[in-house]
């Protein structure tokens, strides 16, 4: 029987626990709507935009968000959102030289997802993750600006799909 070859995502000679800032996406099994729903106020409320409610599910993985600068001082969490299916975070490591035992992105990603899903009790994430190297001042803004929007978008967002309490 032949196995699918794994494709590596993370770039082979770049080094993770260097400091700067990243872009990750995060995306639910199956990109299951398990974390939140995306809810579109109408009427007078309608300027005030969609607003993200987290289900239980979702509570805790903000909760790990949250502590991560915590667990990993020298890590800060600049932005987040959690969306229905996926989570997006805006991570700056300020680390210096840690050494093998210091924070890094794969290893940050690494025990949020295993956090999560010790608490939930079953598979919660798909197996790898996303990520983008900020290179500059503009390219941090512009993953800011994404997050802040995500929401707004969310009926046009590459991982849409029907939301935890079944409306789209």
């Amino acid at each position: 029987m032949d196995l699918p070859v794994r494709k590596h995502v993370r770039l082979k000679e770049y080094d993770y626990s260097r400091n700067g800032a990243y872009f990750v996406t995060v995306c639910a099994a199956g990109r299951a709507c398990i974390f939140s729903d995306v809810l579109h106020p109408i009427g007078p409320d309608a300027l005030i935009g969609p607003a993200v409610q987290l289900t239980e599910l979702g509570r805790v993985v903000e909760r790990y968000i949250q502590s991560t600068p915590k667990a990993y001082p020298g890590v800060k969490v600049e932005r987040y959102v959690i969306m229905p299916n996926h989570i997006h975070l805006l991570l700056t490591l300020e680390c210096g030289p840690m050494g093998a035992s210091g924070p890094t992105v794969p290893r940050i990603i690494k025990a949020l997802k295993g956090l999560v899903t010790r608490e939930a009790g079953h598979r919660v994430w798909q197996d790898n993750y996303h990520e983008h190297i900020i290179r500059d001042d503009n390219d941090f803004l512009l993953h800011w600006r994404y997050i802040d929007q995500n929401p707004a978008r969310w009926n046009e967002d590459e991982y849409y799909a029907e939301t935890a309490g079944g409306a789209p």
